[in-house]
């Protein structure tokens, strides 16, 4: 496999609070060779939800996980259901694509978010849902400025009205720190991802999927045959679904179209009524500043805490040990009547950016029957559980039965440097930092 990250960044890990709410499924290793009409690779929101699809219509579908299953970014996210998936602004949006494609992609957000919220009626997941909406704090004065100008295209656009809170009034809604104001956008919610995922796979499984962990696939042939450690797989048609976690190679038109950026989490231990009063935070909003290189949060449903921002530039051992002490410094000042609360669990996870700065969605060009999708940009839960709805379609030949906008459709560019296109950010990164202050 061609990889950016050390192997440190792609291998499970342990210390994700997720993980003790809920066992991962159980699935088999991939032992000899099999057949499917169609095979996915990767195990997490887009697979997941592209095998359920297929098999409720009858396809004979087998997923095949690199590791344990959701092992990446489905399990190791913040659990934030809400609008987004793409980077690309709305004024670079409109001039690169239209207005109407706009709108499609504004609508197709929305729809992302209902989604997942039928795919959890559906199939009865309790996944410890709250919040209503989505929260965005202002770092400073400028960014509050910028959220009541958003007032009047949130509710064009979107066809809701955001609530504006000024600094003063913060406290009142649980909500006290350093901003400067918050804007909350009435759609989307928290979710538990383990719970979700686990939910999906169960559906999945029961449907007909054929479900399988440890697979790691190491070539594709055109034909479509794949290879396993332990197999091979003759498959009619081909979903890529790896995001993130996928390798330049498998396959190879994948190289340099997107790169993987790190995020790093750490979740307390339950706070006390009285300590959520010191600090004047007891929302279950879920909630992230207007920062580029933002934090976002949430109070768990057990009164843990959860706080997240961008990770390192590299998995070494060193890197990782800096930014656990980089996010404690930000959690720190953030909140800092929670100055000696204990961190029970840290992890981080790979966040997927494409050339194009919009997810993509689509047939694999030069690879007929083949189909991929990633890039969800941090936004990943909602869009990528849509993402596999519109791949189970296209991989039927069936014009997609939810929203599939220009936005998705369009091929991913390639990043410069190749298999060094890492090194693009570190000035990027440093760049984000100045605009931040």
């Amino acid at each position: 496999m061609t990889r950016l990250y050390e192997a440190a960044a792609y291998a499970p890990q342990t210390g994700i609070w997720w993980d003790e709410t809920e066992a991962a499924p159980d699935w088999p290793r991939c032992d000899g060779d099999t057949q499917a009409d169609v095979a996915i690779i990767g195990g997490g929101f887009t697979g997941l939800t592209a095998a359920l699809h297929l098999a409720q219509d009858g396809v004979d579908v087998a997923l095949f996980e690199a590791a344990a299953p959701g092992f990446g970014a489905s399990t190791r996210n913040g659990g934030f259901c809400c609008l987004g998936g793409a980077r690309l602004s709305r004024r670079a949006m409109l001039r690169r694509f239209g207005p109407q494609a706009r709108a499609d992609w504004c609508a197709t957000e929305k729809a992302a978010v209902d989604t997942v919220a039928r795919l959890l009626a559906d199939n009865r997941i309790d996944a410890d849902t709250h919040s209503r909406g989505e929260t965005m704090l202002a770092h400073n004065p400028r960014a509050m400025a910028d959220l009541r100008a958003s007032v009047p295209g949130i509710e064009a656009e979107y066809g809701v009205t955001p609530t504006l809170t000024e600094a003063r009034d913060l406290p009142g809604q649980g909500l006290n720190g350093p901003f400067h104001g918050a804007l909350t956008i009435p759609l989307g919610f928290a979710l538990n991802p383990r719970r979700y995922h686990g939910g999906l796979a169960r559906a999945a499984a029961s449907a007909g999927a054929r479900l399988y962990a440890q697979s790691p696939v190491t070539k594709i042939e055109n034909g479509f045959r794949l290879t396993t450690p332990n197999g091979q797989i003759a498959a009619k048609k081909l979903i890529v679904a790896t995001n993130g976690y996928g390798s330049d190679d498998l396959p190879g038109w994948l190289r340099s179209r997107y790169i993987p950026v790190q995020s790093s989490v750490i979740v307390t231990r339950p706070l006390t009524i009285a300590e959520q009063a010191a600090q004047g935070w007891t929302s279950d909003q879920m909630c992230y500043d207007t920062r580029t290189l933002l934090h976002y949060f949430r109070k768990l449903p057990d009164d843990r805490f959860l706080f997240g921002m961008r990770g390192g530039l590299s998995a070494t051992p060193r890197a990782e040990a800096a930014i656990r002490s980089k996010i404690r410094a930000d959690f720190n000042a953030m909140f800092p009547a929670w100055l000696n609360v204990e961190i029970t669990h840290d992890w981080s996870g790979l966040v997927c950016l494409m050339g194009n700065l919009t997810p993509f969605a689509g047939p694999i060009p030069g690879m007929p029957g083949a189909f991929a999708g990633l890039g969800y940009h941090g936004n990943g839960v909602a869009m990528a559980s849509h993402t596999g709805v519109i791949l189970a379609d296209l991989a039927m030949g069936k014009p997609p039965r939810v929203g599939h906008p220009q936005v998705m459709q369009a091929i991913p560019r390639r990043f410069p440097l190749g298999r060094y296109r890492r090194a693009l950010l570190r000035p990027a990164y440093a760049l984000a930092q100045i605009m931040d202050r």
